[in-house]
């Protein structure tokens, strides 16, 4: 940063939540939103012009790249901003793609205002700051490690609680019906469950799934 002040970008889909954003962040010393970006595409090429220090990146846009693959894109760059997660969604299916993105923190939109700028200031310094609920959830992972679903479970499984049969689930994630059921019968295992209405249940009460 060439002076005291924090440059920011906004990215999100929701002009009201920019709005909201916006409005909490410019009432903050120091922090000015020079910014604002509709889509993840656009997010990436507004973070490369070298102006921006902190980039505020929800996870879930309409279509095209998501929040996490847009934080991949715009952390590998050198010199990069740093991205500051703020988003609805405290699922370990959105938690740790983006963690390990390379987002240097992650908040829930319903944060309180002092916290928000708090942590655009931590992230600026290159600090991670979590959200409470986050952060739990992560340390809950670290001693448990047996609960963590792969990437390929969570999908399987998230889709199971969509209504979906093994075929159709197969057939959305291009595998053989026996693969899905070989995938479920390890989340069974992982989960100590026995049907699949019951790993659903359990998954989602643990956030490995989204509510």
């Amino acid at each position: 940063m060439t002076d005291s002040t924090i440059r920011l970008l906004l990215a999100d889909d929701h002009p009201v939540v920019r709005a909201g954003l916006r409005a909490v962040l410019e009432t903050e010393p120091g922090l000015t939103v020079v910014a604002e970006a509709a889509t993840a595409e656009d997010a990436v090429v507004r973070a490369a012009e070298g102006d921006i220090d902190v980039v505020l990146m929800d996870l879930q846009f309409g279509k095209g790249m998501g929040g996490a693959e847009a934080t991949a894109a715009i952390t590998a760059r050198p010199g990069a901003p740093r991205v500051l997660i703020v988003t609805t969604y405290d699922s370990d299916a959105d938690t740790l793609p983006a963690i390990e993105a390379g987002a240097t923190g992650y908040l829930l939109k319903d944060a309180p205002p002092e916290e928000l700028a708090a942590a655009v200031r931590t992230a600026a310094t290159g600090r991670t700051t979590l959200s409470p609920t986050v952060a739990e959830r992560l340390m809950n992972r670290l001693r448990a490690p047996g609960t963590t679903l792969t990437p390929r479970e969570t999908e399987v499984l998230t889709l199971v609680a969509q209504g979906l049969s093994n075929q159709a689930v197969g057939e959305r994630l291009h595998l053989t019906e026996g693969t899905v059921k070989s995938h479920l019968a390890r989340v069974y295992a992982k989960l100590d469950v026995d049907s699949r209405t019951a790993a659903v249940a359990t998954a989602t009460s643990l956030g490995l799934i989204r509510r």
